[in-house]
């Protein structure tokens, strides 16, 4: 199984400045995500940057990386433009691994792209994990998904689903349903070529209503394969208590 890794960095962030380049027990955090998924059987791992300090800081510390345009809108569209700049084309499989998971696990790198390589009916692969307490179900910010019998993803969102009527019969959510709901992880799988047609892909009208770009991929009929994980990821980085974290982790 070949495959490789991109991993989008974007300077800019709103709550927590420059988070690329935080320092982590003396790297910058892209370096530490980038020799977490070189662990991985990934034959390449690339970092996407939108600016020269990330691309100089990678190489500083042997990490390949390119540099992208500055405005584009998400980051399936940053790994697009990076997939034209490598000349990745066809059903050759591609890993987004986010540029702020130093934690990430590389064996889940692993599963993700060995689902998208059994899995021809599919143009996309993700993982997800059982939910095991009712505040995360409820969360907006956990990203939920429901699959069909073939292990494919039917929806995504960030309500509470699938909805458990009769456990929410007091007006209120106080226990799961069974089986577990799924927390969505936000790792994917791509056939470049289909990751290169993404931005050309009309965003759409759920899409917008839920704030996940993933739901265009279903909206436009293509298929996305989920590997359900018994265990959970390690915690990304969002905000600088996140960061605080993961440094008492890795320090």
């Amino acid at each position: 199984m070949g495959f490789s890794v991109l991993i989008p960095a974007r300077l800019a962030s709103t709550r927590l400045p420059r988070k690329p380049l935080a320092d982590i027990a003396g790297l910058p955090m892209v370096v530490r995500v980038a020799q977490r998924a070189a662990l991985s059987r990934a034959s390449r791992v690339v970092v996407a940057a939108d600016d020269a300090a990330i691309v100089d800081a990678c190489r500083a510390h042997g990490v390949e990386a390119l540099l992208t345009r500055v405005d584009h809108a998400s980051g399936s569209d940053r790994l697009a433009e990076a997939c034209e700049q490598l000349s990745w084309t066809g059903d050759m499989p591609v890993v987004n691994v986010q540029g702020d998971e130093p934690l990430i696990e590389p064996a889940l790198i692993d599963a993700c792209a060995q689902l998208l390589a059994e899995r021809g009916d599919c143009v996309m692969s993700t993982v997800a994990h059982p939910i095991a307490d009712v505040a995360d179900f409820a969360n907006p910010n956990v990203v939920k998904v429901v699959l069909d019998a073939a292990g494919r993803a039917l929806y995504f969102s960030r309500a509470p689903i699938p909805w458990w009527r009769d456990g929410n019969a007091g007006g209120s959510l106080t226990a799961l349903p069974s089986p577990a709901p799924l927390r969505h992880v936000g790792i994917y799988g791509y056939r470049a070529g289909f990751l290169r047609r993404f931005p050309q892909l009309s965003a759409a009208p759920l899409e917008t209503i839920e704030s996940l770009e993933q739901l265009r991929v279903l909206w436009h009929g293509e298929r996305i394969a989920v590997h359900v994980s018994t265990q959970h990821p390690g915690a990304g980085v969002d905000t600088p208590e996140d960061l605080e974290r993961v440094r008492a982790l890795l320090g």
